[in-house]
């Protein structure tokens, strides 16, 4: 059912929580993982004139390397992998992926911010959710690791 996963990462520790189910649909799918990770720049906006452009760019491309890499790492060797950096919205950045990667699905994290945090800061997962051309699943990750989570009584196998 699923040939592609696309599996956004932000580089996080709580983010590998999600790539944990990417993992497991594509090992149960025969599927590839595909890796992305998006330079956001709008946040550097106010920066001074003074600021070399071309820096802040390089650090924020090292950022979504390392990202890869480590996502990489965490995909077992038989499970092909492919990744990509891309520059923008990660929203945008995101479904535009999915619509040019022939990817089936998206597994993404979720930070489960409510109230105002969400009102103020938005919700990326949201907005893949509303905008994506395929399914989305997404995984409620936190700080304090899967650890402190019930484990599940059974597993749902999607086909």
């Amino acid at each position: 059912m699923y040939d592609q996963l696309l599996a956004p990462t932000d580089g996080s520790p709580e983010v590998e929580q999600a790539l944990e189910y990417a993992v497991d649909l594509a090992r149960e799918h025969d599927a590839t993982i595909r890796g992305l990770y998006v330079v956001n720049a709008a946040g550097y906006v106010g920066l001074p004139m003074e600021t070399a452009w071309d820096g802040v760019s390089d650090v924020l491309r090292g950022d979504g390397e390392r990202a890869l890499r480590r996502l990489e790492e965490i995909v077992p060797s038989d499970i092909p992998v492919e990744t990509v950096v891309r520059e923008g919205s990660p929203s945008r950045a995101i479904v535009e992926e999915a619509e040019t990667s022939d990817c089936d699905l998206v597994v993404m994290g979720t930070h489960g911010r409510g109230g105002i945090d969400r009102l103020l800061l938005g919700s990326i997962t949201e907005c893949v959710v509303r905008r994506a051309p395929v399914p989305v699943l997404t995984i409620q990750v936190d700080r304090d690791g899967v650890e402190d989570r019930p484990e599940p009584t059974s597993r749902v196998t999607l086909e």
